[in-house]
């Protein structure tokens, strides 16, 4: 057995196939999408920990001998000196100089939350940007920095989740769709059709006059919608699958329809299913902020890209409204783009097989049969 058979791929921590590792060189080797991946996620990580950059309360407290979590927890004014058992505004100038009088604060990089109102304006808002507020102020005097900020986080982790639950949804029925086949296929297939039917934005509308919609009710809505996305290329993988020798050895072996299904033919429909994940992640996000320009989406003072947007389009006035709100989501968009073309030509066959076709170079058996033919026909 040689080296090269006997030998383990590890990424991380964990050990790959030698096919996992082939897709991850290839995945590496799309400078532009393996680099745009770092970039996402390090925005992502950092969006997380929003508490922590933009805050109109400090990080941490260190009063009177103790430290207080004040970003985290909430505590009343009563505990730092004051007078009322209320929580503690922290912008207060009593109240700061009730701190430091015993002790100090740490606040964050930037003093607003996406809901602060930013007191003390040179004129009415909204504010072009300045050294106080980098991006400038909305129409109601909020940080746009901090709204970028959260609202970037808000609009990740709502695509991240009905991108999540959607393929979840949808590689079920397109793995019974094609499984099956016959009158389940059809039956389903004619469902679909009429469920693609029914219009969102008019569902949305009529939910919209009777509750308010958040962030569950809206989850909820488009996921209704956004599972058939994903139907059809799970469907034509199992369809084309489920006539294969392997499939047909396991059937004899005695093996359940829901062990070959989701153990034997979906690790190969997910390949197809892989490269299309990225791209339904940012149609969610576009769908959120789509509704949050129409005014069908969160509630109104959430962080949303969509709501600045639409603020942009009311203060033509103020154009870094809708410029930073664009630019934020197109670079969104694309690094999401950037990624999505790096999965699908890691998951490529044809590359897949290319990169692990070795140099076309001559072995050790051949450099050294070749000296001894030739000294062979020379004698």
């Amino acid at each position: 057995m040689s080296l090269l058979a006997t030998r383990k791929e590890k990424f991380l921590w964990w050990g790959i196939t030698p096919v996992t590792a082939r897709r991850i060189t290839n995945f590496k080797a799309n400078r532009r999408g393996y680099w745009s991946l770092w970039i996402f996620a390090t925005l992502f990580v950092l969006s997380l920990f929003a508490e922590l950059i933009a805050n109109d309360r400090p990080i941490i407290v260190w009063y009177d001998g103790g430290l207080y979590l004040s970003s985290i927890n909430r505590y009343a004014e009563k505990t730092f000196g004051g007078e009322f058992e209320t929580e503690a505004d922290y912008t207060d100038p009593f109240v700061q100089k009730k701190i430091r009088e015993r002790g100090w604060m740490v606040w964050p990089l930037i003093p607003y939350r996406y809901d602060t109102q930013v007191i003390g304006l040179p004129k009415p808002s909204p504010t072009a940007p300045s050294d106080g507020n980098w991006l400038g102020t909305d129409d109601q005097a909020r940080d746009i920095t901090a709204r970028i900020i959260y609202g970037f986080r808000l609009s990740v982790l709502f695509g991240l989740i009905l991108t999540s639950l959607s393929t979840v949804i949808g590689v079920f029925m397109g793995a019974v769709q094609g499984y099956f086949g016959g009158w389940t296929d059809l039956s389903l297939q004619r469902f679909i059709e009429i469920w693609e039917s029914v219009p969102i934005l008019y569902l949305l509308i009529i939910l919209s006059a009777i509750i308010e919609p958040n962030f569950w009710w809206l989850l909820i809505i488009l996921l209704l919608f956004s599972w058939m996305s994903l139907v059809g290329v799970v469907r034509a993988e199992f369809l084309r699958a489920r006539n294969f020798d392997y499939v047909r050895a396991a059937r004899a072996l005695g093996a359940s329809n829901a062990t070959i299904m989701f153990k034997h033919l979906l690790p190969n429909a997910m390949v197809a299913t892989l490269t299309f994940m990225p791209f339904v992640l940012s149609s969610s996000i576009v769908a959120l902020t789509s509704l949050d320009f129409l005014g069908y989406g969160l509630p109104p003072g959430s962080p949303s890209l969509g709501e600045l947007l639409k603020q942009g389009r009311s203060n033509i006035e103020a154009p870094w409204l809708g410029i930073t709100a664009f630019v934020v989501l197109a670079i969104l968009l694309s690094l999401l783009v950037f990624i999505g073309e790096a999965v699908r030509d890691a998951f490529d066959p044809r590359k897949s097989i290319a990169a692990a076709a070795p140099p076309p170079e001559e072995n050790s058996d051949s450099a050294l049969t070749k000296p001894a033919l030739r000294g062979a026909s020379v004698q």
